[in-house]
């Protein structure tokens, strides 16, 4: 059996959730464009590092950290291509297609720049 520590899953909500909140008031108050640099805060991936210190130390903790921001890039650039293909996308199609024709990049560039940049 496996079993699951609540402390990294609520780390991931609560620097996951202020960061959409604060995205959103920063969006309502000053426009758009500023919200949308605090929605690409990298709340998930200072939390998952955090979460890491929990749960591994030494050697293994730069181990697992390195592997964590290799994987991390990789979705960085995957983000930046479906941030692209979204104001594209929904400025043609409307909200609903360009934000599902932009995940869906995304769902297929991330595995792709995984494989082209790390190898098989």
């Amino acid at each position: 059996m496996f079993s699951i520590d609540i402390s990294p899953i609520i780390l991931r909500f609560l620097f996951g959730g202020s960061a959409v909140v604060a995205s959103r008031l920063i969006a309502r108050s000053f426009g758009g464009r500023l919200g949308g640099i605090f929605a690409a805060f990298p709340a998930v991936y200072l939390a998952a590092v955090v979460g890491l210190s929990m749960e591994y130390e030494g050697s293994e903790l730069l181990f697992v950290s390195e592997q964590l921001s290799k994987g991390a890039l990789v979705g960085m650039a995957a983000d930046i291509c479906c941030a692209l293909a979204a104001s594209y996308f929904i400025h043609k199609y409307g909200w609903k297609m360009g934000l599902s024709l932009s995940l869906l990049l995304w769902a297929v560039l991330a595995p792709l720049i995984y494989f082209m940049w790390f190898g098989f």
